[in-house]
C-alpha cells in the first residue's frame, strides 16, 4: 500500500490540540494529544489517545480518571511544554500554573475549558493506549483553539 497520500492527507488536517493530565498512586504527568474524538452523543463518550512510549500513559494505566483541556490558540507555550518535554525528566507542573481538581486530578490554569472524564475502557490502538472515557465535570470558556498545524513543529519528548 502507498501510504504517501493518506500520510499527506492526515499532514493537512488542522483540528484542536488537547493536553491530557492525570494523576495516580503519587504521580502526576500530562502530555499533548492530537488523537481524540467524540465517540457518542448518548450517553457521552469520548476517546483519547496516549503514546504508549510517553509517561503519561504509564501513569494513565493506573488512573481511574483523566482531565482532557483544549490548548488555547495563545498558549503554544503549553503546547510545547506538554508536548516537547517528558515527564521522564520534566516535572511540567513544576513550570506553570495549576490546581487540583475532581478526583484529584490536575487542572491548567492556561487552559480554562476542559472536562475530566472517567475511564471506562483502555485499548491497543497500534502505538497508542485508547482511552474510552465518560465524561463527569468541566467547564468551556468559549476559547478559541491551537490547531495541529501550529503544534505539529513541536519537537517530541518522546518518539512516536
Amino acid at each position: 500500500m502507498d501510504r504517501a497520500a493518506f500520510e499527506s492527507l492526515a499532514g493537512r488536517l488542522d483540528y484542536p490540540m488537547l493536553i491530557v493530565t492525570v494523576a495516580a498512586a503519587g504521580e502526576r504527568d500530562g502530555c499533548l494529544v492530537g488523537f481524540w474524538t467524540q465517540t457518542s452523543i448518548d450517553p457521552a463518550r469520548f476517546l483519547v489517545c496516549i503514546s504508549e512510549r510517553n509517561r503519561t500513559a504509564r501513569v494513565a494505566l493506573r488512573a481511574g480518571a483523566l482531565a482532557v483541556h483544549l490548548v488555547p490558540a495563545g498558549r503554544q507555550d503549553l503546547a510545547e511544554l506538554f508536548g516537547g518535554e517528558t515527564g521522564d525528566h520534566t516535572d511540567k507542573f513544576a513550570r506553570t500554573e495549576w490546581r487540583e481538581g475532581p478526583d484529584g486530578l490536575p487542572l491548567l490554569d492556561g487552559c480554562p475549558s476542559w472536562f475530566a472524564g472517567r475511564v471506562l475502557e483502555r485499548m491497543s490502538l497500534g502505538d497508542h493506549v485508547g482511552y474510552l472515557l465518560d465524561p463527569f465535570d468541566g467547564h468551556d470558556a468559549g476559547d478559541d483553539w491551537l490547531g495541529f498545524q501550529r503544534a505539529k513543529a513541536i519537537e517530541p519528548g518522546h518518539e512516536a
